[in-house]
C-alpha cells in the first residue's frame, strides 16, 4: 500500500474512509528520501479527520438542542390533543421572549400551529401534528445516533493515523541510526 492509497472513503460510516494501518513500516516506506513525504500526507489525512470530527461535532450539538424542543413540542400537542370538549379554558404563561412572559386563555381546540422555522408557521390538525412531530424526533434521534458513531470512528482513524506517524517516524530514526553505526564501522 502506497501513501496515496491512504483515505479511500468506505461504504459505512457515511463515507468517512478508513485509516490503514501500516503494519509493516519498511514495507510501507520504501527509503528514508520517502519518510518526510510520509508523514506530511499522514499529517494532512489527520487535518481532514479533525475537520470531519469538527463538523460532525456541531451537528451532533445541533441535534442534541433539537431533540429536546421536539420532545416539548411533542408533548404539548398531546396534552391539547387529550384535552376534551368540556374540559375548562387553560390560563398559561408563555414565553415571549427570554426575560418576558404572557398570560394566555387557551380553550380546546382541533388544531395547532407549529413553528417550522425560517418564517414558516404551519397550521395542523392535532393528531396530524403528532404523526409529524414524532417522526422528526425519530429522524433526529436516529441521526444523532449515527453521527455519534461516526465521531467515535473518527476518533479511532485519528488514533491510528497518529500511531502510523509515530512508528514511521521512529522507524526512520531507528535507519538512520544504522546508517550512522554502518558508515562508522567501514571507517
Amino acid at each position: 500500500m502506497s501513501a496515496e492509497d491512504l483515505l479511500i472513503p468506505g461504504p459505512d460510516h457515511g463515507g468517512i474512509p478508513r485509516a490503514p494501518f501500516v503494519a509493516n513500516v519498511a514495507d510501507f516506506v520504501t527509503s528514508t528520501e520517502d519518510v518526510d513525504r510520509v508523514i506530511q500526507q499522514f499529517q494532512e489525512a489527520i487535518a481532514k479527520y479533525k475537520f470531519m470530527q469538527e463538523s460532525l461535532q456541531k451537528t451532533a450539538a445541533n441535534l442534541m438542542e433539537k431533540i429536546p424542543d421536539i420532545r416539548k413540542t411533542l408533548q404539548t400537542v398531546e396534552f391539547l390533543g387529550a384535552r376534551k370538549a368540556d374540559d375548562p379554558d387553560l390560563v398559561v404563561d408563555f414565553e415571549l421572549n427570554d426575560t418576558l412572559y404572557a398570560k394566555a386563555e387557551v380553550s380546546h381546540t382541533e388544531t395547532v400551529n407549529i413553528w417550522l422555522g425560517a418564517n414558516v408557521m404551519v397550521e395542523y390538525p392535532i393528531p396530524e401534528a403528532q404523526e409529524m412531530l414524532s417522526e422528526r424526533l425519530n429522524t433526529a434521534e436516529a441521526s444523532l445516533k449515527t453521527t455519534e458513531e461516526n465521531l467515535e470512528f473518527i476518533r479511532e482513524q485519528i488514533t491510528t493515523m497518529e500511531v502510523n506517524t509515530a512508528r514511521i517516524y521512529n522507524w526512520s530514526v531507528e535507519q538512520r541510526r544504522m546508517e550512522r553505526e554502518g558508515q562508522t564501522a567501514e571507517q
